[in-house]
């Protein structure tokens, strides 16, 4: 699965506004958003490999079967996923 590219061109940081970048996250990272999504899928599981990262705010916005979650909430430090 990837995020449109045409998309990832238009895509800013809700927090800062900055350009964002696309990463592979960790396998521990992973697992636990694909459990933290789970409920929000009825029969199928998510699938979580990437982020968006912001070196500006310094967050990494997770990528959930194709759908980039750009909220700031739900948005990872950088640091835990070795940024």
């Amino acid at each position: 699965m990837a995020v449109d590219p045409e998309l990832l061109a238009v895509l800013v940081c809700p927090k800062t506004k900055g350009d964002l970048e696309l990463v592979d996250l960790p396998q521990a990272t992973r697992e636990v958003l694909v459990e933290r999504y789970r409920e929000h899928f009825r029969d199928e599981d998510p699938v979580v490999e990437q982020g968006l990262y912001c070196a500006e705010s310094n967050l990494v916005y997770p990528v959930v079967s194709d759908i980039p979650v750009m909220l700031a909430d739900e948005a990872l430090p950088a640091s835990s996923i070795g940024l």
